[in-house]
């Protein structure tokens, strides 16, 4: 199961530079961790997780296989996207694929780079941004309405269809973006979320400081953080980048501390889009590999077993399943079991962050 975060912005906000800065990281990583590029502007990274460390320790696996995310650096917004303008079909392509979106706003002052608006002003970028997403979404319903419209007599599945894009229509009519519809109940939610409008997406707001800033933020920032509704992560690209192409994870530590930074602004953003898509974790441990996993939160066991291959899901029987405090308190799986801490749940049993499941399957 694949989940992935689009990184989007105007031109010379330094999105290529963190995008870069991450498939440098885990590239440098990839003695231990799977490692993929799947295209020049698409790439894997892992999830920073030390329970995995502690996991892997207690039952001396012999690998750590951490869970991933997907990043996707998508070409460089421009007033006009909406109309084909710079390279807006291309990125709207792009963007209708991904999970979720990354507004990445330039928070910086640069003499030597160019900003293609004359000025500096993150919320007036991220406005247009949402300004062409928005318009997009609008000409996208409006062209897609009739055809629900002569569909809909007599079918009632269609109907609700054409009903939700009407709603839908109205809030994009307002220039308002299309996450702030609130669906009345789960089958409105799966027709919002079939229909893959791009401002349905959830978001998170990236602002690319300059270096003297990494760790506290400036007044850029500072102004999206009190006016925008989403998370918002204050990360140095240039650092990043710097941080990527050192050596050790010593020299990483060192260079970080003398900037007051205790990690990575990757790893602060990476396990943000993570919270972001309402994922969680669970690990299946061993002697031969520690490895973590993703489903969606409040996913049952059968669908956590299907992560793993979709046999496990089509013949799950039940899920051996130890918490993670846990396994670590009575030191690994037969201590638990001991304590009377490993369960057998079956196919209602939603999993929880963190747990350690062993599936029993019948194919």
């Amino acid at each position: 199961m694949g989940f992935n975060c689009g990184i989007v912005g105007l031109p010379n906000v330094g999105k290529s530079t963190l995008f870069n800065a991450l498939l440098s990281t885990q590239a440098a990583e990839a003695a231990n961790y799977p490692f993929c590029t799947i295209e020049p502007n698409v790439g894997r990274v892992a999830v920073p997780d030390t329970r995995i460390t502690t996991l892997a320790q207690i039952a001396s696996s012999a690998q750590i296989i951490p869970t991933q995310l997907e990043f996707v650096d998508i070409a460089g917004i421009v007033r006009g996207a909406s109309k084909g303008e710079g390279l807006g079909n291309q990125f709207l392509a792009h963007i209708r694929e991904v999970d979720a979106i990354i507004y990445m706003l330039r928070c910086f002052e640069d003499d030597d780079i160019t900003h293609v608006e004359g000025r500096i002003d993150p919320l007036s970028d991220a406005e247009i941004i949402e300004t062409e997403l928005v318009l997009a979404d609008l000409e996208s319903l409006e062209k897609r309405l009739p055809a629900l419209q002569k569909k809909a007599k007599g079918d009632k599945e269609i109907a609700a269809q054409m009903e939700v894009m009407e709603k839908l229509l109205k809030v994009a009519a307002e220039g308002k973006p299309l996450r702030t519809y609130k669906p009345v109940d789960d089958s409105e939610r799966k027709i919002v979320k079939n229909m893959q409008c791009l401002t349905s997406k959830p978001v998170l707001y990236v602002c690319n400081v300059e270096e003297a800033s990494a760790a506290t933020g400036n007044k850029f920032s500072e102004m999206v953080a009190k006016k925008v509704d989403a998370p918002v992560i204050v990360i140095s690209a240039k650092i990043e980048s710097e941080v990527a192409q050192l050596p050790s994870e010593e020299d990483k530590a060192e260079f970080l501390s003398a900037l007051g930074l205790k990690e990575t602004g990757l790893a602060r953003l990476i396990r943000a889009g993570y919270s972001l898509l309402d994922l969680i974790t669970f690990f299946t441990i061993g002697p031969k590999e520690a490895r973590a996993w993703t489903v969606a939160h409040n996913a049952y066991a059968p669908q956590a077993a299907g992560a793993i291959h979709t046999d496990f899901e089509k013949g799950f029987i039940r899920a051996e399943t130890i918490a993670y405090a846990d396994y670590v308190a009575f030191k690994g799986e037969q201590g638990a079991k001991e304590a009377g801490k490993l369960r057998l749940e079956g196919k209602d049993y939603v999993v929880q962050d963190g747990d350690v499941l062993h599936f029993r399957f019948n194919v």
